[in-house]
């Protein structure tokens, strides 16, 4: 990422505030989009868990990688499955990536959001750019949409 874009680093403040996010979700509190997806390692089979925001729309849902081609990303490439969790509820989810064209609104629509004052820094184009702008962004910022799911209560 050039131009201006933040590249992402895994700190210890961002691991710390994400232990505190995902501990708060596990039991229902935060912004209602926020989920904690679990994937599993390509290479090491261990389970990942991290902090996402979802994409809710007419169009469908979807899970969008402000972050780049980070490790989940890379999981749920090979996989094409996860769980989201939030509260006392387990959501089994299967996903396909989405192309530059259809994930241009989506990315849009992440950025145009109070989520943007963490995220918008690791993005060129800003809300109320064209949508075309998020075309050229789509292949740094993979989206996923959910296809199939199954909720169970734990």
């Amino acid at each position: 990422m050039e131009n201006g874009t933040k590249r992402f680093e895994m700190t210890r403040l961002r691991r710390t505030a994400d232990a505190v996010v995902g501990g708060f979700l596990k039991y229902g509190f935060g912004p209602r989009d926020t989920h904690l997806l679990t994937t599993r390692g390509v290479k090491s089979g261990f389970l990942r868990t991290t902090p996402v925001s979802l994409v809710d729309n007419p169009e469908g849902r979807f899970l969008v990688a402000p972050y780049g081609v980070v490790g989940w990303v890379r999981n749920i490439r090979k996989s094409g499955y996860a769980t989201l969790r939030r509260g006392g509820w387990i959501e089994l989810i299967s996903v396909v990536e989405v192309g530059a064209e259809r994930a241009a609104p989506v990315l849009r629509e992440y950025v145009d959001h109070p989520r943007a004052a963490v995220v918008g820094g690791y993005f060129r184009a800003c809300a109320d750019a064209p949508v075309e702008r998020f075309v050229e962004e789509a292949a740094e910022h993979p989206v996923f949409e959910i296809v199939r799911s199954t909720t169970i209560r734990i």
